[in-house]
């Protein structure tokens, strides 16, 4: 007992000597304390600020470099020849591009010659979808033109969606002009949806844009979809098929304009590959397809 009265009165006595020297401070001191803890926080707070901001510019600098690396590269990629077998008895060349292709030199592509063929127009993805955008569209969109290409803007076609909100996406990006091909409907997969649905769906995205821009609009797909949904309901629109394994034209039972025959193409002024077409006409019909 007497023990730990004994501790109990040390403990006070300990605890009173504290606080009497925290009183014996001067207040002076105290206040310095205070002001060198908040400069202190306040230089960790700029250290990250100077962090990051260093951090924003090595990274927007990083973009730039690799933007110029892409356009130099694209500026230089040559090749010899196609790469395919050209189809005969067809005049008009063209290729399809998205952002797969990345950077295009369009000079490059357009100035590319082997023998009599040479690349004349481009269909450029530019919406997929409800919301989607191709990040490279606005920059192929315009130099394409700057390089003197006939040049048309397509819609990737997601039919589990709304046609009219997909075309409302589509009139959002686009802004056609004279001399540009009409706007095409690239519908290939049906997205789990029924032929009846697909069918409603896709006459939602051709009306509503046909009467935004006053044209009829392309429909691009392949032979055997067009076979097994589209068919008797469309034939009165343009068609772009898509087929790779005839030579001379596409087996297909309806007229069509446009005929993306080989996916394997090279062109000057692109690293990858790409997607090659013809146009089934002359001089003349091209330019009558086009818009007045």
């Amino acid at each position: 007992m007497i023990q730990f009265l004994t501790s109990g009165v040390k403990y006070m006595l300990s605890a009173l000597s504290v606080k009497r020297f925290a009183l014996s401070v001067p207040r002076s001191r105290v206040y310095l304390y205070t002001i060198m803890a908040k400069k202190k926080k306040s230089n960790i707070g700029w250290k990250i600020f100077i962090g990051l901001g260093i951090g924003c510019m090595v990274a927007i600098l990083g973009v730039v470099i690799y933007e110029w690396w892409q356009a130099r590269r694209a500026k230089f990629v040559k090749y010899d020849a196609f790469g395919i077998e050209i189809p005969t008895n067809y005049n008009i060349h063209g290729i399809d591009v998205s952002k797969y292709q990345d950077r295009i030199d369009w000079e490059s592509v357009k100035g590319m010659k082997v023998e009599d063929v040479q690349i004349s127009f481009a269909f450029i993805k530019a919406t997929e979808g409800n919301n989607n955008r191709d990040i490279y569209f606005k920059r192929n969109w315009k130099q394409s033109k700057e390089a003197m290409l006939a040049r048309g803007a397509y819609h990737f076609f997601v039919a589990s969606r709304s046609g009219k909100t997909q075309a409302e996406n589509f009139i959002k990006c686009v802004d056609l002009e004279p001399g540009d091909l009409p706007p095409v409907l690239d519908v290939e997969q049906t997205n789990g949806v029924s032929g009846d649905k697909l069918r409603q769906r896709v006459k939602e995205w051709l009306l509503t844009v046909e009467n935004h821009y006053g044209i009829k609009p392309i429909i691009y797909t392949n032979v055997d979809f067009y076979k097994y949904y589209l068919k008797d309901e469309f034939d009165s629109y343009p068609l772009w098929v898509a087929h790779y394994l005839q030579k001379e034209k596409p087996r297909i039972y309806r007229d069509w304009h446009f005929w993306q025959y080989s996916e394997l193409g090279r062109v000057n002024g692109i690293y990858s590959k790409v997607d090659f077409n013809v146009f089934n006409g002359d001089s003349t019909e091209f330019r009558n397809l086009l818009i007045q």
